[in-house]
Protein backbone atom coordinates (compact mmCIF):
# COMPACT_ATOMS: atom_id res chain seq x y z
CA UNK A 1 0.00 0.00 0.00
CA UNK A 2 1.15 3.51 -1.11
CA UNK A 3 2.16 5.86 1.66
CA UNK A 4 -0.62 8.23 0.83
CA UNK A 5 -3.18 5.66 1.13
CA UNK A 6 -2.31 5.35 5.27
CA UNK A 7 -3.49 9.51 5.16
CA UNK A 8 -6.87 10.66 5.15
CA UNK A 9 -8.46 13.26 3.21
CA UNK A 10 -11.62 14.04 5.51
CA UNK A 11 -11.10 11.17 7.65
CA UNK A 12 -10.87 8.79 4.68
CA UNK A 13 -8.38 7.49 2.78
CA UNK A 14 -6.39 9.66 1.02
CA UNK A 15 -7.20 8.44 -2.49
CA UNK A 16 -10.59 9.44 -2.26
CA UNK A 17 -9.29 13.22 -3.37
CA UNK A 18 -7.39 11.63 -6.59
CA UNK A 19 -10.78 10.47 -7.55
CA UNK A 20 -12.94 12.85 -5.97
CA UNK A 21 -11.17 15.48 -8.80
CA UNK A 22 -10.99 13.25 -11.72
CA UNK A 23 -14.61 12.20 -11.64
CA UNK A 24 -15.27 16.27 -11.20
CA UNK A 25 -13.39 16.88 -14.35
CA UNK A 26 -14.59 13.89 -15.79
CA UNK A 27 -18.38 15.36 -14.99
CA UNK A 28 -17.75 18.79 -16.05
CA UNK A 29 -16.85 17.50 -19.52
CA UNK A 30 -20.17 15.56 -19.64
CA UNK A 31 -22.47 17.98 -18.36
CA UNK A 32 -20.97 20.79 -19.51
CA UNK A 33 -21.84 19.17 -22.98
CA UNK A 34 -25.65 18.00 -21.63
CA UNK A 35 -26.43 21.57 -21.30
CA UNK A 36 -26.12 22.50 -24.45
CA UNK A 37 -27.16 19.22 -26.25
CA UNK A 38 -30.86 20.37 -26.71
CA UNK A 39 -30.28 23.68 -27.36
CA UNK A 40 -27.92 23.10 -29.53
CA UNK A 41 -30.05 20.57 -31.86
CA UNK A 42 -32.81 22.96 -31.53
CA UNK A 43 -30.91 26.33 -32.40
CA UNK A 44 -31.91 27.48 -35.89
CA UNK A 45 -29.72 27.18 -38.46
CA UNK A 46 -29.05 30.85 -38.73
CA UNK A 47 -27.75 30.62 -34.84
CA UNK A 48 -25.46 27.56 -35.55
CA UNK A 49 -27.80 24.68 -34.66
CA UNK A 50 -29.31 21.55 -36.55
CA UNK A 51 -33.00 23.62 -35.80
CA UNK A 52 -34.85 20.54 -35.28
CA UNK A 53 -37.72 19.58 -33.66
CA UNK A 54 -38.39 19.28 -29.76
CA UNK A 55 -39.29 15.73 -29.55
CA UNK A 56 -36.28 14.47 -32.19
CA UNK A 57 -34.20 16.26 -29.65
CA UNK A 58 -35.36 14.67 -27.03
CA UNK A 59 -35.01 11.40 -28.67
CA UNK A 60 -31.50 12.11 -30.05
CA UNK A 61 -30.66 13.33 -26.02
CA UNK A 62 -32.55 10.08 -24.64
CA UNK A 63 -30.77 7.72 -27.16
CA UNK A 64 -26.97 9.60 -26.42
CA UNK A 65 -27.51 9.86 -22.17
CA UNK A 66 -29.26 5.97 -22.71
CA UNK A 67 -26.18 4.22 -23.99
CA UNK A 68 -23.79 6.24 -22.33
CA UNK A 69 -24.44 4.40 -18.95
CA UNK A 70 -25.54 0.81 -21.24
CA UNK A 71 -21.38 1.41 -22.60
CA UNK A 72 -20.34 0.60 -18.83
CA UNK A 73 -21.33 -2.90 -19.05
CA UNK A 74 -18.69 -3.98 -21.35
CA UNK A 75 -16.20 -1.48 -19.76
CA UNK A 76 -17.18 -3.18 -16.58
CA UNK A 77 -16.35 -7.10 -18.05
CA UNK A 78 -13.27 -5.63 -19.66
CA UNK A 79 -11.96 -4.56 -16.54
CA UNK A 80 -12.52 -7.13 -14.25
CA UNK A 81 -11.32 -9.55 -16.95
CA UNK A 82 -8.43 -8.24 -19.20
CA UNK A 83 -7.44 -4.32 -18.27
CA UNK A 84 -8.31 -3.38 -14.50
CA UNK A 85 -9.08 -0.28 -13.74
CA UNK A 86 -7.04 2.34 -14.01
CA UNK A 87 -6.19 1.64 -18.12
CA UNK A 88 -9.85 1.37 -18.75
CA UNK A 89 -10.22 4.68 -17.17
CA UNK A 90 -6.93 6.16 -19.18
CA UNK A 91 -8.70 4.98 -22.65
CA UNK A 92 -12.48 6.71 -21.51
CA UNK A 93 -10.48 9.82 -20.33
CA UNK A 94 -8.76 10.05 -23.61
CA UNK A 95 -11.40 8.89 -25.80
CA UNK A 96 -14.04 11.37 -24.31
CA UNK A 97 -12.07 14.29 -24.97
CA UNK A 98 -11.90 13.20 -28.50
CA UNK A 99 -15.62 13.24 -28.81
CA UNK A 100 -15.92 16.43 -27.52
CA UNK A 101 -13.57 17.78 -29.69
CA UNK A 102 -15.36 16.39 -32.81
CA UNK A 103 -18.50 18.07 -31.72
CA UNK A 104 -16.90 21.26 -31.59
CA UNK A 105 -15.65 20.74 -34.94
CA UNK A 106 -19.69 19.71 -36.25
CA UNK A 107 -20.36 22.95 -34.73
CA UNK A 108 -17.69 25.29 -36.16
CA UNK A 109 -19.14 24.35 -39.67
CA UNK A 110 -21.89 26.43 -39.98
CA UNK A 111 -23.99 26.42 -42.67
CA UNK A 112 -21.56 23.94 -44.92
CA UNK A 113 -21.78 20.27 -45.71
CA UNK A 114 -24.03 19.15 -43.82
CA UNK A 115 -23.83 15.47 -44.19
CA UNK A 116 -20.21 15.75 -43.17
CA UNK A 117 -21.47 18.06 -40.44
CA UNK A 118 -23.78 15.54 -39.35
CA UNK A 119 -21.36 12.66 -39.38
CA UNK A 120 -18.99 14.60 -37.50
CA UNK A 121 -21.48 15.04 -34.76
CA UNK A 122 -22.83 11.72 -34.69
CA UNK A 123 -18.93 10.43 -34.58
CA UNK A 124 -18.32 12.61 -31.46
CA UNK A 125 -21.73 11.14 -29.77
CA UNK A 126 -20.56 7.87 -30.52
CA UNK A 127 -17.07 8.34 -29.59
CA UNK A 128 -18.54 9.84 -26.23
CA UNK A 129 -20.75 7.02 -25.57
CA UNK A 130 -18.17 4.22 -26.19
CA UNK A 131 -15.16 6.27 -23.94
CA UNK A 132 -17.86 7.24 -20.92
CA UNK A 133 -18.52 2.98 -20.73
CA UNK A 134 -14.75 2.53 -20.02
CA UNK A 135 -14.44 5.61 -17.56
CA UNK A 136 -17.88 5.57 -15.56
CA UNK A 137 -18.39 2.06 -14.23
CA UNK A 138 -14.49 1.94 -13.11
CA UNK A 139 -13.60 4.68 -11.07
CA UNK A 140 -16.81 4.09 -8.64
CA UNK A 141 -15.65 0.27 -8.43
CA UNK A 142 -12.25 2.13 -7.27
CA UNK A 143 -13.69 4.01 -4.60
CA UNK A 144 -15.80 1.12 -3.14
CA UNK A 145 -11.96 -0.33 -3.10
CA UNK A 146 -10.61 1.89 -0.86
CA UNK A 147 -12.98 0.12 1.94
CA UNK A 148 -13.94 -3.04 3.33
CA UNK A 149 -17.82 -3.59 2.73
CA UNK A 150 -18.96 -2.95 6.50
CA UNK A 151 -16.56 -0.13 7.13
CA UNK A 152 -19.13 2.64 8.37
CA UNK A 153 -16.99 5.53 6.41
CA UNK A 154 -17.91 3.89 3.18
CA UNK A 155 -21.84 5.52 2.46
CA UNK A 156 -20.00 8.41 3.67
CA UNK A 157 -17.07 8.04 1.26
CA UNK A 158 -19.35 7.89 -1.31
CA UNK A 159 -21.14 10.98 -0.84
CA UNK A 160 -17.92 13.03 -0.63
CA UNK A 161 -16.94 11.28 -4.01
CA UNK A 162 -20.50 11.84 -5.12
CA UNK A 163 -19.58 16.00 -4.12
CA UNK A 164 -16.73 15.64 -6.60
CA UNK A 165 -19.70 14.77 -9.73
CA UNK A 166 -21.82 17.60 -8.75
CA UNK A 167 -19.07 20.17 -8.41
CA UNK A 168 -18.06 19.24 -11.97
CA UNK A 169 -21.49 19.25 -13.19
CA UNK A 170 -22.18 23.06 -11.17
CA UNK A 171 -19.40 24.57 -12.80
CA UNK A 172 -19.64 23.10 -16.13
CA UNK A 173 -22.91 24.79 -17.73
CA UNK A 174 -21.40 27.67 -15.90
CA UNK A 175 -18.64 28.09 -18.25
CA UNK A 176 -19.39 25.46 -21.02
CA UNK A 177 -23.44 27.06 -20.92
CA UNK A 178 -22.03 30.38 -21.13
CA UNK A 179 -19.59 30.30 -24.20
CA UNK A 180 -21.54 27.61 -25.90
CA UNK A 181 -24.96 29.64 -25.92
CA UNK A 182 -23.51 33.31 -25.70
CA UNK A 183 -20.67 33.10 -27.85
CA UNK A 184 -20.17 30.18 -30.58
CA UNK A 185 -21.62 26.35 -29.44
CA UNK A 186 -18.44 25.06 -30.39
CA UNK A 187 -16.40 26.71 -27.64
CA UNK A 188 -18.80 24.87 -25.16
CA UNK A 189 -18.02 21.53 -26.31
CA UNK A 190 -14.23 22.48 -26.57
CA UNK A 191 -14.16 23.50 -22.66
CA UNK A 192 -15.40 19.94 -22.14
CA UNK A 193 -12.95 18.03 -24.13
CA UNK A 194 -10.55 20.02 -22.02
CA UNK A 195 -11.91 19.67 -18.91
CA UNK A 196 -11.59 16.00 -19.93
CA UNK A 197 -8.14 16.27 -20.38
CA UNK A 198 -7.48 17.92 -17.53
CA UNK A 199 -8.86 15.13 -15.28
CA UNK A 200 -7.24 12.44 -17.18
CA UNK A 201 -3.85 14.24 -16.37
CA UNK A 202 -5.10 14.70 -12.55
CA UNK A 203 -5.33 10.73 -12.41
CA UNK A 204 -2.00 10.34 -14.23
CA UNK A 205 -0.23 12.10 -11.87
CA UNK A 206 -2.21 11.07 -8.59
CA UNK A 207 -2.52 7.63 -9.45
CA UNK A 208 0.46 6.59 -6.60
CA UNK A 209 -2.37 7.86 -3.39
CA UNK A 210 -4.22 4.60 -5.01
CA UNK A 211 -1.58 1.90 -4.42
CA UNK A 212 -1.85 -1.63 -6.16
CA UNK A 213 -6.20 -1.19 -6.22
CA UNK A 214 -7.03 -0.76 -10.18
CA UNK A 215 -4.08 -2.12 -11.34
CA UNK A 216 -4.51 -5.21 -14.34
CA UNK A 217 -5.16 -8.51 -13.05
CA UNK A 218 -2.63 -10.89 -12.37
CA UNK A 219 -0.04 -7.68 -11.79
CA UNK A 220 2.40 -8.62 -8.60
CA UNK A 221 1.03 -6.67 -5.59
CA UNK A 222 4.07 -4.34 -5.66
CA UNK A 223 3.25 -2.40 -8.93
CA UNK A 224 1.55 0.39 -8.37
CA UNK A 225 1.75 2.19 -12.23
CA UNK A 226 1.14 0.87 -14.91
CA UNK A 227 4.24 -0.21 -17.69
CA UNK A 228 5.16 1.17 -21.13
CA UNK A 229 3.15 -2.09 -23.02
CA UNK A 230 0.42 -1.03 -20.68
CA UNK A 231 0.35 2.65 -22.42
CA UNK A 232 0.69 1.46 -25.64
CA UNK A 233 -2.62 -1.19 -25.48
CA UNK A 234 -4.13 2.15 -23.94
CA UNK A 235 -3.31 4.07 -26.85
CA UNK A 236 -3.99 1.75 -29.72
CA UNK A 237 -7.50 1.38 -27.15
CA UNK A 238 -8.20 4.85 -28.26
CA UNK A 239 -7.67 4.65 -31.69
CA UNK A 240 -9.27 1.57 -32.33
CA UNK A 241 -12.14 3.33 -30.63
CA UNK A 242 -12.76 6.35 -32.74
CA UNK A 243 -11.63 4.03 -36.05
CA UNK A 244 -14.88 1.72 -35.10
CA UNK A 245 -17.09 4.42 -34.59
CA UNK A 246 -16.37 6.35 -37.88
CA UNK A 247 -16.61 3.06 -39.43
CA UNK A 248 -19.86 2.29 -38.14
CA UNK A 249 -21.11 5.69 -39.10
CA UNK A 250 -20.84 4.98 -42.63
CA UNK A 251 -21.41 1.27 -42.79
CA UNK A 252 -24.67 2.05 -41.10
CA UNK A 253 -25.85 3.94 -43.97
CA UNK A 254 -25.29 1.45 -46.13
CA UNK A 255 -27.71 -1.09 -44.93
CA UNK A 256 -31.39 -0.91 -45.17
CA UNK A 257 -33.87 0.12 -42.57
CA UNK A 258 -35.11 -3.19 -41.74
CA UNK A 259 -31.54 -4.73 -41.81
CA UNK A 260 -30.66 -1.44 -39.23
CA UNK A 261 -33.37 -2.76 -36.58
CA UNK A 262 -32.84 -7.01 -36.96
CA UNK A 263 -29.04 -5.87 -35.84
CA UNK A 264 -29.43 -3.35 -33.29
CA UNK A 265 -32.04 -6.61 -31.55
CA UNK A 266 -29.41 -9.39 -32.49
CA UNK A 267 -26.29 -6.86 -30.19
CA UNK A 268 -29.46 -6.02 -27.39
CA UNK A 269 -29.98 -9.95 -27.03
CA UNK A 270 -26.68 -11.24 -27.42
CA UNK A 271 -25.10 -8.56 -25.03
CA UNK A 272 -27.62 -9.36 -22.43
CA UNK A 273 -27.16 -13.24 -23.09
CA UNK A 274 -23.43 -12.46 -22.38
CA UNK A 275 -23.89 -10.42 -19.34
CA UNK A 276 -26.33 -12.54 -18.03
CA UNK A 277 -23.47 -15.51 -18.60
CA UNK A 278 -20.92 -13.70 -16.56
CA UNK A 279 -23.07 -12.92 -13.40
CA UNK A 280 -24.08 -16.42 -13.69
CA UNK A 281 -20.68 -17.75 -13.87
CA UNK A 282 -19.12 -15.25 -11.18
CA UNK A 283 -22.09 -15.58 -8.47
CA UNK A 284 -21.50 -18.70 -5.67
CA UNK A 285 -23.58 -19.33 -2.96
CA UNK A 286 -27.34 -18.54 -2.07
CA UNK A 287 -25.63 -15.63 0.03
CA UNK A 288 -23.88 -14.16 -3.13
CA UNK A 289 -27.54 -14.78 -5.71
CA UNK A 290 -29.34 -13.31 -2.97
CA UNK A 291 -27.58 -9.95 -2.79
CA UNK A 292 -27.60 -10.12 -6.81
CA UNK A 293 -31.20 -9.93 -6.62
CA UNK A 294 -31.25 -7.11 -4.62
CA UNK A 295 -29.36 -5.39 -6.86
CA UNK A 296 -31.66 -5.95 -10.26
CA UNK A 297 -34.86 -5.80 -8.04
CA UNK A 298 -33.02 -1.88 -7.09
CA UNK A 299 -31.98 -1.73 -10.66
CA UNK A 300 -35.78 -1.60 -11.57
CA UNK A 301 -36.83 1.23 -9.34
CA UNK A 302 -33.78 3.02 -10.08
CA UNK A 303 -35.19 3.77 -13.44
CA UNK A 304 -38.34 4.96 -12.65
CA UNK A 305 -36.59 7.72 -10.40
CA UNK A 306 -33.91 8.64 -13.22
CA UNK A 307 -36.79 8.61 -16.04
CA UNK A 308 -38.33 11.63 -13.73
CA UNK A 309 -34.85 13.00 -12.65
CA UNK A 310 -33.62 13.62 -16.24
CA UNK A 311 -36.23 15.59 -17.15
CA UNK A 312 -33.55 18.48 -16.31
CA UNK A 313 -31.88 18.06 -19.65
CA UNK A 314 -35.13 17.64 -21.99
CA UNK A 315 -38.66 19.56 -20.27
CA UNK A 316 -36.40 21.23 -18.16
CA UNK A 317 -34.55 23.03 -20.06
CA UNK A 318 -37.01 23.86 -22.35
CA UNK A 319 -39.14 25.38 -19.59
CA UNK A 320 -35.91 27.37 -18.16
CA UNK A 321 -35.48 28.94 -22.24
CA UNK A 322 -39.05 29.84 -22.69
CA UNK A 323 -41.30 30.07 -19.67
CA UNK A 324 -38.97 31.27 -17.31
CA UNK A 325 -37.98 35.36 -16.77
CA UNK A 326 -34.52 35.68 -17.30
CA UNK A 327 -33.64 38.78 -17.84
CA UNK A 328 -32.00 40.63 -14.40
CA UNK A 329 -31.70 44.44 -15.85
CA UNK A 330 -30.31 44.09 -19.36
CA UNK A 331 -28.56 41.05 -18.89
CA UNK A 332 -30.22 37.33 -19.85
CA UNK A 333 -29.44 34.33 -17.70
CA UNK A 334 -28.40 31.42 -20.21
CA UNK A 335 -31.25 28.77 -19.95
CA UNK A 336 -28.33 26.23 -19.86
CA UNK A 337 -27.28 27.81 -16.55
CA UNK A 338 -30.75 26.12 -14.33
CA UNK A 339 -28.47 22.97 -14.97
CA UNK A 340 -25.87 23.89 -12.55
CA UNK A 341 -28.86 24.46 -9.69
CA UNK A 342 -29.14 20.62 -8.84
CA UNK A 343 -25.38 20.65 -8.28
CA UNK A 344 -24.86 23.45 -6.50
CA UNK A 345 -27.43 21.96 -3.89
CA UNK A 346 -25.60 18.81 -4.06
CA UNK A 347 -22.36 19.98 -3.18
CA UNK A 348 -24.35 22.10 -0.46
CA UNK A 349 -26.48 19.42 1.27
CA UNK A 350 -24.35 16.19 0.18
CA UNK A 351 -22.00 16.65 3.54
CA UNK A 352 -25.20 17.16 5.56
CA UNK A 353 -26.41 13.81 4.44
CA UNK A 354 -23.07 12.18 5.09
CA UNK A 355 -23.52 13.74 8.65
CA UNK A 356 -26.52 12.51 8.53
CA UNK A 357 -26.54 8.62 7.88
CA UNK A 358 -23.46 8.48 10.60
CA UNK A 359 -25.36 10.47 13.30
CA UNK A 360 -28.32 7.96 12.52
CA UNK A 361 -26.35 4.72 12.35
CA UNK A 362 -24.56 5.54 15.77
CA UNK A 363 -28.51 5.39 17.39
CA UNK A 364 -29.71 2.37 14.93
CA UNK A 365 -31.69 4.75 13.30
CA UNK A 366 -30.06 4.91 9.92
CA UNK A 367 -32.78 3.47 6.62
CA UNK A 368 -31.85 1.01 5.17
CA UNK A 369 -30.92 1.57 1.63
CA UNK A 370 -34.51 0.01 -0.12
CA UNK A 371 -36.27 2.67 2.70
CA UNK A 372 -33.56 5.18 1.23
CA UNK A 373 -34.90 4.42 -2.46
CA UNK A 374 -38.54 4.99 -1.10
CA UNK A 375 -37.80 8.57 0.30
CA UNK A 376 -35.87 9.57 -3.03
CA UNK A 377 -38.91 8.44 -5.07
CA UNK A 378 -40.70 10.99 -2.68
CA UNK A 379 -38.71 13.94 -2.76
CA UNK A 380 -38.97 13.45 -6.26
CA UNK A 381 -42.55 13.09 -6.84
CA UNK A 382 -42.89 16.39 -4.68
CA UNK A 383 -40.80 18.00 -6.89
CA UNK A 384 -42.97 17.19 -9.67
CA UNK A 385 -45.95 18.29 -8.30
CA UNK A 386 -44.53 22.10 -7.76
CA UNK A 387 -43.32 21.75 -11.23
CA UNK A 388 -46.84 20.96 -12.24
CA UNK A 389 -48.35 23.90 -10.44
CA UNK A 390 -45.54 26.10 -11.94
CA UNK A 391 -46.61 25.15 -15.35
CA UNK A 392 -50.12 25.67 -15.35
CA UNK A 393 -48.99 28.89 -13.63
CA UNK A 394 -47.06 29.88 -16.50
CA UNK A 395 -49.81 28.85 -19.75
CA UNK A 396 -52.88 29.50 -17.97
CA UNK A 397 -55.27 31.07 -20.52
CA UNK A 398 -53.66 30.25 -23.63
CA UNK A 399 -50.17 32.43 -23.52
CA UNK A 400 -47.19 31.72 -21.95
CA UNK A 401 -46.42 34.33 -18.92
CA UNK A 402 -42.69 34.21 -17.59
CA UNK A 403 -42.61 33.15 -14.10
CA UNK A 404 -39.70 33.45 -11.16
CA UNK A 405 -36.94 31.11 -11.83
CA UNK A 406 -37.20 30.68 -8.48
CA UNK A 407 -40.12 27.90 -9.09
CA UNK A 408 -37.56 25.77 -10.66
CA UNK A 409 -34.84 25.93 -8.04
CA UNK A 410 -37.34 24.99 -5.65
CA UNK A 411 -37.97 21.95 -7.69
CA UNK A 412 -33.94 20.95 -7.96
CA UNK A 413 -33.86 21.35 -4.64
CA UNK A 414 -36.70 18.66 -3.64
CA UNK A 415 -35.02 16.66 -6.67
CA UNK A 416 -31.50 16.95 -5.08
CA UNK A 417 -33.10 15.62 -1.77
CA UNK A 418 -34.09 12.76 -3.66
CA UNK A 419 -30.95 12.12 -5.61
CA UNK A 420 -29.49 12.18 -2.39
CA UNK A 421 -31.68 9.16 -0.64
CA UNK A 422 -30.80 7.57 -3.82
CA UNK A 423 -27.87 7.63 -6.10
CA UNK A 424 -24.77 7.59 -3.84
CA UNK A 425 -26.29 5.37 -1.87
CA UNK A 426 -26.78 3.04 -5.15
CA UNK A 427 -23.43 3.13 -6.23
CA UNK A 428 -22.34 1.94 -2.51
CA UNK A 429 -24.76 -0.59 -2.22
CA UNK A 430 -23.82 -2.08 -5.70
CA UNK A 431 -19.72 -2.37 -4.65
CA UNK A 432 -21.11 -3.88 -1.22
CA UNK A 433 -23.79 -6.21 -2.45
CA UNK A 434 -21.67 -7.50 -5.68
CA UNK A 435 -19.49 -10.96 -5.90
CA UNK A 436 -15.69 -10.03 -5.42
CA UNK A 437 -15.36 -11.02 -9.25
CA UNK A 438 -18.08 -8.48 -10.82
CA UNK A 439 -17.51 -5.90 -9.08
CA UNK A 440 -16.98 -4.02 -12.21
CA UNK A 441 -19.58 -5.97 -13.82
CA UNK A 442 -22.65 -5.79 -11.51
CA UNK A 443 -22.08 -1.73 -11.82
CA UNK A 444 -22.24 -1.93 -15.18
CA UNK A 445 -25.22 -3.69 -15.24
CA UNK A 446 -26.09 -0.55 -12.47
CA UNK A 447 -25.05 1.95 -14.82
CA UNK A 448 -27.93 0.26 -17.70
CA UNK A 449 -30.67 1.32 -15.03
CA UNK A 450 -29.50 4.80 -15.94
CA UNK A 451 -29.43 4.43 -19.46
CA UNK A 452 -33.23 2.72 -19.31
CA UNK A 453 -34.04 5.84 -17.25
CA UNK A 454 -32.58 8.17 -19.64
CA UNK A 455 -34.05 7.08 -22.84
CA UNK A 456 -37.64 6.98 -20.80
CA UNK A 457 -37.00 10.39 -19.65
CA UNK A 458 -36.49 11.67 -23.34
CA UNK A 459 -39.92 10.11 -24.20
CA UNK A 460 -42.11 10.96 -21.00
CA UNK A 461 -43.33 14.01 -22.92
CA UNK A 462 -44.32 11.68 -26.15
CA UNK A 463 -45.91 8.97 -23.89
CA UNK A 464 -48.40 11.68 -22.37
CA UNK A 465 -49.40 13.28 -25.56
CA UNK A 466 -50.07 9.62 -26.78
CA UNK A 467 -52.43 9.19 -23.41
CA UNK A 468 -53.87 12.60 -23.78
CA UNK A 469 -54.75 11.43 -27.70
CA UNK A 470 -56.32 8.64 -25.80
CA UNK A 471 -58.37 9.46 -23.05
CA UNK A 472 -59.43 12.58 -24.78
CA UNK A 473 -58.40 14.91 -22.28
CA UNK A 474 -54.94 17.30 -21.13
CA UNK A 475 -52.74 14.96 -19.77
CA UNK A 476 -49.85 17.16 -18.28
CA UNK A 477 -46.22 15.31 -18.27
CA UNK A 478 -45.07 16.73 -14.78
CA UNK A 479 -48.51 15.17 -13.20
CA UNK A 480 -47.63 12.10 -15.02
CA UNK A 481 -44.18 11.77 -13.23
CA UNK A 482 -45.60 12.93 -10.26
CA UNK A 483 -48.03 9.98 -9.31
CA UNK A 484 -46.04 7.96 -11.40
CA UNK A 485 -42.85 8.37 -8.34
CA UNK A 486 -45.55 8.73 -5.97
CA UNK A 487 -46.63 5.17 -6.93
CA UNK A 488 -43.25 3.71 -6.72
CA UNK A 489 -42.10 5.26 -3.52
CA UNK A 490 -45.21 3.51 -1.56
CA UNK A 491 -43.87 0.28 -3.50
CA UNK A 492 -40.71 0.50 -2.14
CA UNK A 493 -41.51 1.10 1.13
CA UNK A 494 -44.07 -2.31 1.29
CA UNK A 495 -40.73 -4.82 -0.50
CA UNK A 496 -38.44 -3.00 2.20
CA UNK A 497 -37.99 -5.62 5.07
CA UNK A 498 -37.89 -7.94 1.81
CA UNK A 499 -34.95 -6.52 0.34
CA UNK A 500 -33.18 -5.84 3.74
CA UNK A 501 -33.59 -9.45 3.95
CA UNK A 502 -32.08 -10.69 1.01
CA UNK A 503 -29.25 -8.30 1.76
CA UNK A 504 -28.00 -10.98 4.41
CA UNK A 505 -26.46 -9.02 6.87
CA UNK A 506 -25.06 -6.05 4.24
CA UNK A 507 -26.59 -3.00 5.54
Amino acid sequence: MAKDQNTVFFGHPMGLSSLFATEMWERFSYYGMRALLVLFLTATFANGGFELAELDAFTIYGIFTGLVYVTPIIGGMLADKVLGQRKTIYIGGLTMACGQFLLATSAMIDGGDMALRQTIFYAGLGILILGNGFFKPNISTMVGELYDNNDPRKDGGFTIFYMGINLGAFIAPLVAGKLGEQIAWEYGFMSAGVGMLIGTLWFFIRSHTLGHIGMPPKVKSERVRLAINDWVSIVLYVVGIVALVFGIIQGWSSISSSAQSWLVRLIAVGGTGYLLLNIFRGTNGKTEWSRVAVIMVLAVFNIFFWSGFEQAGTTFNIFARDNTQRMIGNWEIPASWFQSVNAIFIVGFAPLFSILWAKLDKKNLNPNTPMKFAWGMIMLSLGFVVMAIAYTKSTTGGAVTLISPLWLVFVFMLHTFGELCLSPIGLSMVTKLSPPKLVSTMMGVWMGSFAAGNFVASQMKAISMKLEAAIGQEVQVFWLIAIQSAIIALMLVVLSPWLKKMMKGIK
